[in-house]
């Protein structure tokens, strides 16, 4: 599993565990598992998707960064 928290300038808007998350990266959509080596990168206007206990989830983005390190999943969006 991942811990997943998503933020924007107004709201924290997800914090939690999830199975996977996509993001839409610079150089296109990437998807994030358990283990998923370190990185950084940007975020363009795109789609996240993430799938928790309850089922598929998904959030219109503007842009952002996404940090991954440990499992644990950083997106600071603008929606």
């Amino acid at each position: 599993m991942l811990k997943l928290k998503i933020v924007s300038p107004e709201r924290i808007v997800f914090n939690g565990e999830v199975e996977n998350v996509t993001v839409p990266g610079t150089l296109g959509s990437f998807e994030i598992l358990t283990d998923h080596a370190p990185i950084i990168s940007s975020l363009e206007i795109g789609r996240v998707e993430y799938t928790t206990a309850a089922g598929k989830q998904q959030l219109d983005v503007k842009g952002g960064f996404v940090e991954v390190k440990k499992n644990e999943v950083s997106l600071c969006v603008e929606v």
